[in-house]
């Protein structure tokens, strides 16, 4: 009878402790889990599909969201989207897709959840560590004056989250006021695509030239050789000139990132 009190004392001791232990990996893969993925993206999207007089179709040009997305996730970021509208926004560039980190986008995660996103006025912005912006012709038509827009830079850029954007995509900083009432762009060392890149590409469709119009707020702009890659960080804000910038600016923006690690 003792030895059998004995067994069952024992069998409970070590069911409790396998269970203790089984608690503490599955609270320690947990906490790893959330020390991998500690670091939350949002990269807002244009929804217009055409632009000028002729009606050039367009959207996101695939390799400025394709090549940040590969790099964010890489860093094991969580990455979400939202668009202006809420609509499914579009994409350019489709034949570049043989690209491999293009198809992964296509093919993989990315493309599915671009299309799935979110309403901006629906997100709490405040919740992200930093914003993106990617261009392609689109967002030269519904970004310049979206005043939701231009609140959510301003407060990303206040509160030392970092904003990125490459191409066209530094439209969204156009007419964003800082609390002190200064553009967000003035003495800060910026690009975009430039005015040579532009003339050469579509001006018969822009409503204006961007990097005349970033200088005119003030911007130190700064232009590579057409079509090369270029980006910059200045502070807490990376920008880049074209589609072959946009993998450097989402590099730019995880070295900030990392570096603000507390």
């Amino acid at each position: 009878m003792k030895k059998l009190m004995i067994a069952t004392m024992a069998l409970a001791f070590f069911s409790s402790y396998a269970q203790n232990q089984k608690e503490n990996t599955s609270q320690k893969t947990t906490l790893k889990k959330e020390t991998k993925m500690n670091k939350r993206i949002l990269i807002i999207v244009s929804n217009a599909n055409a632009i000028g007089p002729n009606n050039r179709r367009t959207g996101i040009f695939l390799p400025e969201v394709a090549h940040p997305y590969a790099e964010f996730d890489k860093a094991n970021y969580q990455i979400d989207f939202a668009s202006l509208t809420g609509d499914t926004p579009y994409l350019d560039a489709l034949n570049l897709a043989n690209d491999p980190d293009n198809l992964a986008f296509l093919t993989g995660k990315g493309w599915e959840a671009m299309q799935k996103a979110v309403k901006l006025s629906n997100v709490d912005t405040s919740k992200y560590d930093a914003v993106f912006v990617p261009g392609g012709l689109a967002p030269m038509v519904d970004m310049p004056e979206n005043d939701l827009l231009k609140k959510v830079i301003k407060e990303t850029y206040e509160r030392n989250a970092v904003v990125g954007a490459v191409c066209h995509g530094p439209v969204s900083l156009l007419n964003v006021k800082l609390s002190n009432g200064n553009y967000l762009v003035k003495d800060k060392n910026i690009t975009s695509f430039t005015d040579e890149e532009e003339r050469g590409y579509a001006i018969a469709d822009v409503p204006f030239l961007l990097e005349t119009a970033l200088t005119k707020q003030g911007a130190k702009f700064h232009a590579a050789a057409i079509w090369s890659a270029h980006s910059i960080a200045d502070g807490n804000l990376v920008t880049g000139q074209n589609p072959a910038s946009a993998k450097g600016v989402a590099e730019k923006m995880i070295v900030i990132l990392e570096s603000s690690k507390k």
